[in-house]
C-alpha cells in the first residue's frame, strides 16, 4: 500500500478492554489498585533494602534495581490508561504514543537482562561459594547494571526511530490499553518489513540469548544441588534462587502464552487482556515472591516499618536477667 501523506498523525486511540461504559468504574478501581500495590510493595523492597546493611549484597543490590524497573513499567502504561477512563478519552498523541513505546521496551528489557545477571549471581553463589566476594565485587556488579540500562536503551531508541520513519492513516485504532509496537506497525499504511526484521533480530538476540543464559546457570545450579550431600544444604541451597526462579517463570511463561497465544487467536482485545499478565500482574505479585519466603527481606520490612520483634525480645531478655533485677549489685555478670 502506497504511504500517504498523513505521517504526522494527531493522535492514536486506545480502545482499551471493553466499551461498556459500566464496566469502566470496575476496570478503574481495579487497575487502580493493582497499580497502587506494584508501587508500594516494590518501593518498600527498594527501602528496605538500602536502610538495612545486612542487605548489602548483590543478591540484593540487583533485587532493588529490578524493584525500580517494576515500578516504571507499570507506571509506562496504567497511569495514562486510568485517566482516560476517568476523562472517558481514549486518545494518546502521536508523541505520547512513541514515547510510551519507547519507555515500555526499554523496561521490559531490563527486566530480561537483570533477571540474567541475577541468575549468574545465584551461579557464582552455590556454584564457587570460595569466590563469590571476589567475583561478584562492587564494580562488577555496578558494571553489569550499567551495560543492562545501555543495551536496553538501544533497543528501545532503534524501535522507536523504526517507527518515527512509518506513515499512519488518518484513522488509527489500537485495540489495547497501551501502545504495543506490534499494534502500532500493523496500522502503518508504509512498507513495515525493517521493522520486522528488527523485532525478530531483537527477540533473538535480546530474548532468547538472555534466556539461554538463565537456563544454562540454573542447569549448573541444580547439578550442583544434586551433589549437595545432606538435606537441609539442598533445601537451603534451593531455597536462595527459588523466588528467582518463580519470577523468571511468570514472566517469560506469560509474555510466551500471550505472543504465541495470539497468532493462533487473532484477537487483539483478548491479547491485551492476556498481557495484563506481564504487564500488571507479574510486577505486582514480585514484591510478595521475594518477600513470602525470604527471612531477611522480612526482618528488613519489620525494622523498616517499627515492628522489630528483636528489640522486644532483647528487652524481655533483659528484664527477665537477674543483674538487671539486682539493683544492688549490676555489675554482677549473668
Amino acid at each position: 500500500m502506497e504511504p500517504r501523506n498523513n505521517t504526522r498523525i494527531a493522535e492514536f486511540l486506545l480502545l482499551g478492554f471493553s466499551e461498556e461504559p459500566e464496566l469502566q468504574p470496575l476496570i478503574f478501581e481495579l487497575f487502580l489498585s493493582m497499580y497502587l500495590i506494584t508501587v508500594f510493595g516494590n518501593l518498600l523492597i527498594i527501602l528496605a533494602t538500602i536502610s538495612d546493611s545486612h542487605l548489602h549484597t548483590p543478591m540484593y543490590f540487583f533485587l532493588s534495581n529490578l524493584s525500580f524497573v517494576d515500578i516504571g513499567f507499570t507506571s509506562t502504561t496504567i497511569p495514562k490508561m486510568l485517566v482516560n477512563i476517568q476523562m472517558q478519552n481514549r486518545a494518546i498523541t502521536y508523541a505520547g504514543c512513541i514515547t510510551q513505546m519507547y519507555f515500555f521496551i526499554l523496561f521490559v528489557e531490563l527486566d530480561n537482562f537483570l533477571l540474567t545477571v541475577m541468575a549468574y549471581d545465584r551461579f557464582v553463589a552455590i556454584c564457587h561459594p570460595l569466590q563469590y566476594t571476589v567475583i561478584m565485587s562492587p564494580w562488577l556488579c555496578v558494571l553489569l547494571v550499567m551495560v543492562s540500562w545501555i543495551l536496553s536503551t538501544l533497543h528501545s531508541l532503534l524501535h522507536s526511530l523504526l517507527v518515527l520513519r512509518l506513515s499512519f492513516c488518518a484513522h488509527v485504532e489500537l485495540h489495547h490499553f497501551f501502545c504495543e509496537i506490534n499494534e502500532v506497525i500493523h496500522l502503518a499504511c508504509s512498507d513495515t518489513f525493517l521493522n520486522d526484521v528488527a523485532i525478530y533480530v531483537a527477540a533473538v538476540l535480546l530474548a532468547v540469548g538472555p534466556l539461554s543464559g538463565i537456563f544454562y546457570s540454573y542447569s549448573k545450579i541444580v547439578s550442583s544441588i544434586c551433589a549437595i550431600s545432606s538435606a537441609q544444604g539442598k533445601y537451603k541451597a534451593f531455597s536462595t534462587c527459588a523466588s528467582h526462579l518463580s519470577v523468571v517463570f511468570l514472566l517469560y511463561g506469560t509474555s510466551l502464552a500471550v505472543y504465541l497465544g495470539s497468532d493462533v487467536i487473532q484477537n487483539s482485545r483478548s491479547t491485551a487482556t492476556a498481557s495484563v499478565m506481564y504487564t500488571v500482574v507479574t510486577p505486582m505479585l514480585n514484591p510478595f515472591i521475594y518477600s513470602l519466603r525470604n527471612k531477611d527481606i522480612k526482618r528488613a520490612l519489620r525494622r523498616l516499618l517499627g515492628r522489630d520483634p528483636t528489640k522486644g525480645s532483647v528487652a524481655l531478655l533483659l528484664k527477665n536477667c537477674p543483674c538487671y533485677q539486682d539493683s544492688k549489685d549490676r555489675r554482677q555478670k549473668c
